[in-house]
């Protein structure tokens, strides 16, 4: 999966708490590992679950300057696999057996959109606490090559020796938040075209 930047007053713990309160529950469960700057929150189905397959999918969750980068790791499907594959020959050999396997299949089938509902999850979290692929004011400014001045957005010249800035100043990917400057065409994060 390709990481997304949130921009903004935001810190990797506000997307664990809405992690936590979101999905440990009912079949899931959360664990949470980690440091400070850097957490990982596996979300997989609980041990104790009576229907369904098991799967796994963690969260990386990394502090950066001006945000949190967010990636989601591969899930693991060889349990939902075993279950639907289970719940197939079970209706093959004799169709009234679908009735039983009902819970089974929609717990599968919950299993299976589980990366989906945590991105629109965490883009949830971050719009309601006013991030987004947005730049902030400090990452929108731009050094200039002879003196090493930061500028604000916006300057043709350096305030400091006068300079021209040219098309130094970055802009984020409006797909995943990610640093793109003026000259880039694609994102080298997502590969989207800019």
């Amino acid at each position: 999966m390709t990481p997304r930047i949130y921009h903004g007053k935001i810190t990797n713990t506000d997307f664990v708490r809405a992690l936590k309160a979101q999905f440990d529950r009912g079949n899931l469960t959360v664990k949470e590992f980690g440091s400070e700057d850097t957490r990982i929150v596996q979300i997989a189905t609980s041990p104790y679950a009576v229907s369904g397959g098991k799967t796994s999918v963690s969260v990386s969750l990394v502090n950066t300057a001006d945000g949190v980068s967010v990636d989601i790791h591969p899930q693991e499907w060889l349990g939902i696999a075993a279950s639907l594959g289970e719940s197939t020959i079970a209706t093959f050999h004799n169709p009234i057996n679908l009735l039983n396997r009902l819970d089974d299949i929609a717990q599968d089938i919950a299993s299976v959109q589980l990366v989906d509902n945590i991105w629109e999850l965490i883009d949830q979290t971050a719009l309601s606490l006013g991030s987004n692929f947005e730049l902030s004011e400090r990452l929108k400014r731009y050094i200039c090559d002879y003196c090493n001045t930061a500028n604000p957005p916006g300057e043709p010249r350096c305030i400091a020796c006068g300079a021209p800035l040219g098309d130094i100043q970055p802009r984020s990917c409006l797909n995943c938040g990610y640093i793109v400057y003026r000259e880039e065409k694609t994102c080298p994060n997502c590969g989207k075209p800019i």
